[in-house]
């Protein structure tokens, strides 16, 4: 018996499922831990469950719909880009799922993948799901958790599906030349609009909250954090769907930018931030600027130009946190944990640096004796603007209807419930929405009565005559 089609190559397979892991582990234990660490106390278990329940949503939702819709058939809206904005829904709840994977409107236009549709369908699944869990970032600490559990599924279909078909799944955008190697636009670009917007739409946390953010746990930070860089090995390495020679450069480019993006940040907080000192928030924040820009540049550029994209995207993101951040409209927009700025604004540099910094000479997939190599150019090196507007429209797009979607999703579902937990609930946190805290009391865990270390008055022992000595 053969247990390997004659279409299936074990080595790509192999690699397609271990990258899909590494990408699930960003989220779980990745962006649980990292947001529950940097989160106040109190909002620790609110914001891990919600990244739990959020990644489960996406699944189930991918299986009865989603998948197809950003990777089947194109559902014909209408002229123009509605031919090509969406797939049709369509399951893959079925016993023949086990055939060799394709991409309906990509087909003949790229190599024949070599594993099954379950394969991709699990790899495009881990992409869609980290995307909710990156603009939770934006709305912890006030956001209703019923709210929660059914934005989720709704965005997932309106707004991540159009944006996976349009750019990855063979739609107009795709068809137009549009560059995201994975997922500059359809993830992060997409999670710092949404964030932003349901922000804006929710209103802000309790005043003191705003005030007083300060991280329960940075170590757990530490280890999301690192989760997050390492597991970003398989979210830029397995975008080329095959184990070749474009995955390491992605993978090595991935790493370099971030390197460089979170040495960039430090320097620009040791010479020109307020207190003039380096903060390992600050150097997270550089970290995920990094692993942002190059998402859709990875497998685009050479290394030169991965150095490139992380000194500028860092310092753009810096300045947009520093001093865009500082404005009348980004007070009064509570985004939490700021993923306007390490996501949207990065996600958005990225996408369009790839515009001016792609390299013929990096070469994505090979010709073969019958056709020619696939590469792309950008301005630096074909001389012409036209990727970097194809870029920008094709970015114009996903923030408009992404803003437009997550608008309407909120407010429809703000006729029915409250948005933002109530006053008294937002005091307690953890306690009020889960009955649960991150760090309980000890005589909690213990079962036993924690007596308080008395303390004399300063008073009482200056007046209280010195014992004698004995010799």
């Amino acid at each position: 018996m053969n247990p390997y089609p004659d279409w299936l190559s074990p080595g790509d397979n192999a690699w397609q499922l271990v990258a899909a892991t590494l990408v699930g582990l960003m989220s779980l234990p990745g962006i649980a831990v990292l947001y529950g660490g940097i989160v106040q106390k109190k909002w620790a278990v609110n914001t891990m469950l919600m990244a739990f329940t959020g990644f489960s949503l996406v699944l189930v939702v991918w299986v009865l719909w989603g998948f197809k819709m950003g990777f089947g058939e194109p559902l014909k809206l209408g002229p123009g880009i509605l031919r090509a904005a969406v797939g049709i829904p369509h399951t893959i709840l079925s016993s023949n799922n086990q055939q060799q994977a394709v991409i309906p409107l990509l087909d003949g236009t790229m190599p024949k993948f070599r594993f099954s549709e379950t394969t991709l369908a699990y790899f495009q699944f881990v992409f869609a799901a980290i995307t909710p869990l990156l603009f939770l970032g934006s709305v912890v600490g006030r956001m209703s958790f019923k709210v929660w559990l059914i934005f989720v599924p709704l965005w997932s279909t309106l707004a991540y599906s159009v944006n996976a078909f349009l750019l990855w799944g063979g739609g107009w955008w795709g068809q137009a030349g549009a560059l995201d190697y994975s997922g500059g636009y359809v993830i992060h670009l997409a999670a710092g609009t949404t964030g932003f917007v349901a922000a804006a739409v929710i209103g802000p946390r309790l005043a003191r909250d705003r005030e007083h953010a300060v991280p329960n746990n940075l170590p757990m930070a530490a280890v999301g954090a690192g989760v997050l860089w390492l597991g970003w090995n398989g979210f830029n390495g397995g975008d080329p769907y095959f184990s070749g020679a474009d995955a390491s450069l992605a993978v090595i480019n991935t790493n370099l930018t971030t390197a460089v993006a979170l040495l960039t940040w430090v320097l620009w907080d040791i010479f020109a931030s307020k207190q003039r000192k380096p903060t390992f928030l600050g150097a997270i924040n550089g970290m995920i600027t990094g692993l942002v820009a190059i998402t859709p540049a990875a497998g685009y550029v050479n290394s030169f130009g991965a150095m490139i994209i992380g000194v500028v995207a860092s310092s753009l993101v810096w300045m947009s946190w520093n001093w865009l951040g500082r404005t009348r409209l980004f007070k009064k927009v509570d985004d939490t944990l700021g993923v306007f700025h390490t996501h949207g604004v990065a996600g958005l540099s990225g996408g369009l640096l790839v515009g001016i910094l792609a390299d013929p000479k990096i070469v994505v997939y090979l010709g073969g004796g019958t056709g020619q190599d696939v590469a792309y150019s950008g301005w630096l090196w074909g001389h012409h603007p036209k990727q970097i507007l194809i870029q920008a429209g094709a970015a114009a797009t996903v923030i408009v209807w992404d803003a437009f979607v997550t608008f309407v999703i909120l407010k429809v579902l703000g006729l029915f419930m409250k948005l933002r937990l109530p006053d008294e609930v937002l005091e307690t946190g953890d306690l009020g929405v889960h009955d649960e805290e991150a760090y309980p009391d000890e005589s909690l865990v213990t079962g036993r009565r924690v007596e308080p270390v008395f303390t004399a008055p300063a008073a009482a022992v200056a007046s209280k005559p010195a014992e004698p000595v004995e010799d």
